[in-house]
Parts: C-alpha cells; sequence; structure tokens
C-alpha cells in the first residue's frame, strides 16, 4: 500500500525555499565558448559602427534630430505617467538594491558567495567603461543641444552611451548569467533585453537620450555580460579567500573563548632539601556544615530515650461550673412533692 504524500505545487515552492545543506554540484559556471566569443567580437563591431557614425554625422545623426523634433512625449501624453516609473527599472540604485537582495539570499541558500561577487564584478565593469565612454566623447542630450543636425560631441555632456540602458542590461541580464538550468537562462535572456530595450525607449520618450545613445548603451552592457566568464578565475578565488579569511575569524573566537575561561591558581612547587620537587599538597576538604532543625532550641540535647518521663500536674481538662471533681461526692438535690 502506497503511504506517500503527493507534493502540491505550493509544497514544492516551499521545499525551493529551504537552504540545502550543502553547495549544489549542478551550479555550472558559464565558460568563454566559441559561441560567446563569436557574440562578443559581434557585439564590439556593433558598438565601434555606432560610435564611427556618430562621429561622421551620417545618417544616424540624421535620425536621432528626426525623433527629437517628433516629441513623443506631446505625441503619446496618456502613458506619460506609466513611462516615468518604468524608467527606474533603469537607474542603478533601486535596481542594484533589488537584484542584490535576490541574489543574497541565493548565496546564502546555496552556500556560495559567487552570485553576490558576480553582481560586484559586473557593476564595477559597467562604472569604469561606460563612465569612461561618457566623459571621454563628452555627448551632450537633446535637451541642451546648441546646433540642429550636429552630433553634439565633446562639448561636455555624459549621456553617450545611455547609462539606463546599459544598467538595465546587466543588472537584469546578470539574473539570466546565474540562472541554474538552460531554460531558466533562455527565459531570463528575453526577459532581461525586452525590459533594457523598453527603459531605453522610454528615455527616447521623454528626451533625455538621442536614439543612437540607447543603441550604444544596450552594446555596452551585452560587452559586459558576454566578458563575464574571463573574470570567473578571479571571483573563485575571491570566493575561497573571504571564504579562509571568515574561517580563520571563527577559529580565532573561539581560541580567545577558550583561553578566557576561568582556571584555577597555578600550584607553586617547592623542591625540598633533597632537591627533587613534591607534588603540591592538596588543601583539606572541609566537612559538610549541617544546620540544626529550626524548631529545636539552642543548646545540648540528649536523646529522646535519655529523658526522664514528666507527668502533668492536675487535669489537662478546662474547668466548667456544672461538673465536679473527681472523687467529690455531688451536692443533695432537693425533694419535691408533699
Amino acid at each position: 500500500m502506497r503511504t506517500e504524500r503527493n507534493l502540491t505545487r505550493l509544497d514544492r515552492v516551499f521545499a525551493r525555499l529551504d537552504r540545502e545543506p550543502e553547495r549544489p554540484a549542478h551550479l555550472d559556471v558559464p565558460e568563454m565558448s566559441r559561441h560567446r566569443i563569436a557574440l562578443f567580437a559581434g557585439t564590439l563591431a556593433f558598438y565601434i559602427a555606432i560610435v564611427w557614425a556618430v562621429l561622421i554625422t551620417s545618417w544616424l545623426v540624421r535620425l536621432d534630430w528626426q525623433v527629437m523634433f517628433f516629441r513623443p512625449y506631446q505625441q503619446w501624453p496618456e502613458i506619460h505617467a506609466f513611462v516615468d516609473y518604468y524608467v527606474v527599472l533603469g537607474q542603478r540604485g533601486p535596481t542594484a538594491v533589488m537584484v542584490a537582495a535576490w541574489l543574497g539570499w541565493r548565496s546564502w541558500r546555496q552556500h556560495t558567495l559567487r552570485p553576490l561577487l558576480a553582481l560586484g564584478v559586473s557593476l564595477l565593469l559597467l562604472n569604469v567603461t561606460v563612465g569612461a565612454a561618457k566623459i571621454g566623447m563628452g555627448r551632450l542630450g537633446p535637451h541642451y543641444a546648441t546646433t540642429i543636425g550636429a552630433n553634439e560631441m565633446w562639448l561636455g555632456g555624459d549621456i553617450f552611451p545611455s547609462g539606463h540602458t546599459a544598467n538595465a542590461v546587466v543588472t537584469w541580464g546578470i539574473l539570466a548569467y546565474l540562472a541554474s538550468t538552460p531554460r531558466a537562462r533562455r527565459w531570463l535572456s528575453a526577459l532581461s533585453a525586452v525590459t533594457s530595450l523598453g527603459v531605453g525607449m522610454s528615455t527616447v520618450y521623454l528626451g533625455t537620450h538621442w536614439l543612437s545613445d540607447v543603441l550604444l548603451g544596450w552594446a555596452a552592457g551585452l560587452l559586459i555580460l558576454l566578458a563575464l566568464p574571463w573574470f570567473e578565475p578571479l571571483i573563485t578565488r575571491s570566493e575561497a579567500w573571504i571564504l579562509g579569511r571568515r574561517d580563520r575569524w571563527f577559529a580565532r573566537l573561539g581560541r580567545t573563548a577558550a583561553t578566557r575561561r576561568p582556571v584555577g591558581p597555578p600550584a607553586v612547587l617547592t623542591p625540598p632539601a633533597s632537591g627533587r620537587a613534591e607534588p603540591p599538597a592538596r588543601e583539606p576538604v572541609a566537612a559538610p556544615r549541617t544546620r540544626a532543625p529550626a524548631y529545636l532550641a539552642p543548646g545540648p540535647h540528649t536523646a529522646r530515650s535519655d529523658r526522664t518521663p514528666v507527668t502533668p500536674a492536675g487535669s489537662r481538662r478546662p474547668p466548667h461550673a456544672d461538673r465536679h471533681p473527681r472523687g467529690a461526692a455531688p451536692a443533695a438535690r432537693p425533694v419535691s412533692g408533699g
């Protein structure tokens, strides 16, 4: 007879929320395969092509100006409130906090620091590469453009490439990069691509970025995700170093607690005249103290068999007016009648 209980969908969800007893062995680390190298090379070529097209003021710059003059926020004002909230998915602060909370829970559940370290490395690469490109090219945004039809390069701006788009690609794409199964990786990759492109188009709608800024930001974020396998050995060494420091710190704390336990005074050996050390003399153990019962009076007491019996004098019964003592004749009663 079968006695096992069939697990429901809710039971399986709660089972996945529990912490695993040890680090799972099936967690695969992406490698820099030929397919990934080809994607990296193609994305890098696309990045360079976008920069070159803007530098030479090609058709892409003319398209930027046409979209800017179209003013999408005036064409569809009914979605302006939604776009204002949706664009937050590309801001670095809120998105980094949300993704770090999720990856921190995964690190705790799977006994590994790799998710958090991969997120830290990707955000560091994002700040260095995108920040350097922004400052180096110095392009002005649509709201601050000075010459119609110009590329607005090297004028002190900081919008090329789009930081919102690149941050959305990296922050949400790291979830797909760290997925445990190929199916989850495909679904999360598609979701992060749609989300990042939506964030980029939201900035174009609001008029804060050129269309070419969004295309370059999407390529910049994708380059970081494709290059992460090259940094996996660094992540592995960092994890081992951090865990080693943690173990040594815990061992030091345990050793310190053991040395702080109270111990007795050290024994002093006094060598006798013969020169041979004798063991320290033991302290005499005091006899257990006995307390007299609280109902005994102080002073010497004798055993019950040694005591002399004492007979109480007189009667123990209380006096009564109608009763006569024993041995006395009762008084004569008066006789009534004739």
